[in-house]
């Protein structure tokens, strides 16, 4: 089970990455933001949106709108603090709105009010800060971009091998049972060397010290995305949050990491430039 289940990951992941990459490097920008949005902010929304609301087809609707119009701001208007505030203010009236609107029962409507608010910021936020990046980034844009995908990536799949042939010591038992101190460590030393490759190749005028502290930091912040998700999930019942990916559960099980270094790596360009 556990073989057929990596052979399938290992499949979609041959199947995904290189168009993926193709368009990251060789697409317009524009075309990188639709595609992250389609591809990631959508289902990823019909998913959060359907653990809080399940069956409430309209309120995932809605959730889809408030999460693209986080991805919007955060991508039109990156030096607008105006637009910022204003994202921040409103989404939570809207979210207070919402929820009263489609109160169906009163003892889920804590969750409903809290993932209404969260679920658009959370991944509006994610999936507009590695859209953004290109932009920011200017030449080296894509490369960038790639590492925060990288820093996801790599740390999910070392901590899984790591986890798999040495994990003993539990990491965080109650939110996720399978996930390891070793798995967590390998996860790290992965992503170190998988940043530091990429500095070599693509951006070799990133410091070497640059690139090891934002390797350690995104791996660390991708395991408490994966964790914050699993957590999430485990609160409302659910296994995966869907199913739209083979052999990765749904769309949120593979981004959630992606969902915290995106922003991670935005910030580095943005503080370094």
């Amino acid at each position: 089970m556990a073989a057929s289940n990596l052979t399938l990951r290992f499949l979609t992941a041959v199947v995904a990455v290189p168009p993926l990459l193709g368009l990251l490097f060789f697409g317009p920008d524009w075309a990188w933001l639709i595609f992250l949005t389609v591809a990631g902010a959508v289902p990823s929304a019909l998913e959060i949106f359907g653990m809080a609301f399940p069956g409430d087809r309209r309120a995932k609707l809605v959730g889809v709108a408030f999460t693209c119009a986080v991805v919007l701001s955060i991508y039109a208007w990156p030096s607008s603090p105006r637009v910022l505030v204003t994202t921040l203010l409103v989404l939570p009236f809207a979210s207070i709105v919402f929820a009263l609107w489609r109160l169906r029962d009163i003892q889920a409507s804590a969750v409903q009010l809290a993932l209404t608010t969260f679920g658009p910021l959370w991944i509006g936020t994610g999936v507009g800060s590695v859209a953004l990046i290109r932009v920011v980034g200017g030449t080296d844009g894509p490369a960038y971009a790639l590492v925060s995908l990288v820093l996801a990536w790599l740390g999910d799949t070392g901590g899984y091998f790591a986890g798999r042939f040495f994990g003993k010591h539990k990491l965080f038992e109650r939110v996720s049972p399978k996930k390891t101190v070793e798995g967590a460590i390998g996860g790290m030393v992965a992503v170190v060397l998988g940043v530091l490759g990429l500095r070599a190749w693509l951006l070799p005028s990133m410091p070497v010290r640059d690139a090891v502290v934002l390797a350690v930091l995104g791996s660390v912040l991708g395991t408490l995305g994966d964790l914050g998700e699993s957590l999430l999930k485990r609160s409302v019942g659910v296994k995966d949050s869907g199913g739209i990916v083979p052999g990765h559960g749904g769309m949120l099980d593979r981004i959630d990491a992606v969902l915290l270094t995106g922003p991670l790596t935005l910030l580095y360009l943005v503080w370094n430039r």
